[in-house]
């Protein structure tokens, strides 16, 4: 009895400290794309200088003429839901799906350009982190296939 008790107290004395340095090296997960982009507000910056850039860009800003106050704040809403949906944030992004939302618009690929260097001009004015930026963009990028040429 002796000697099988005192094999499982080192069993268990074993476990507990194997459960430790686990729980020691593990730390905190490091932050999501969403946090490290500044949450909703970080991600509402980023977007209303995206949009002022497309509305200031002679590329692309036709398709955004006749919008209405209300519709361009739809949209500030839509992408901010998307990103925030995209980047592991606390959204979800409920309007359509980008082929349906694109058909029949045409979009070129100079104008997928120029919407991906506008989104980038936002991410520099708004400190996001290259790393970050790049990995946004990632993300964004498959996208393209839906949107261009529909």
């Amino acid at each position: 009895m002796g000697l099988s008790r005192g094999i499982g107290l080192r069993v268990v004395l074993l476990v507990a400290a194997l459960n430790l340095v686990a729980c020691a090296t593990m730390g905190d997960p490091p932050p999501t794309l969403y946090k490290r982009l500044g949450g909703r507000e970080g991600i509402a910056l980023v977007v209303g200088d995206f949009v002022a850039n497309m509305a200031g860009d002679s590329r692309v800003n036709a398709r955004f003429k006749d919008m209405k106050g209300p519709d361009v704040e739809r949209l500030k809403s839509n992408l901010s839901d998307q990103i925030c949906d995209a980047t592991g944030g606390p959204c979800s992004y409920l309007g359509r799906d980008m082929k349906t939302a694109h058909t029949g618009m045409k979009i070129t690929d100079a104008e997928w350009s120029a919407t991906v260097e506008n989104l980038a001009k936002a991410l520099d004015k708004n400190k996001v982190d290259p790393k970050d930026k790049t990995e946004l963009l990632g993300m964004l990028g498959p996208m393209k296939a839906d949107i261009v040429g529909q």
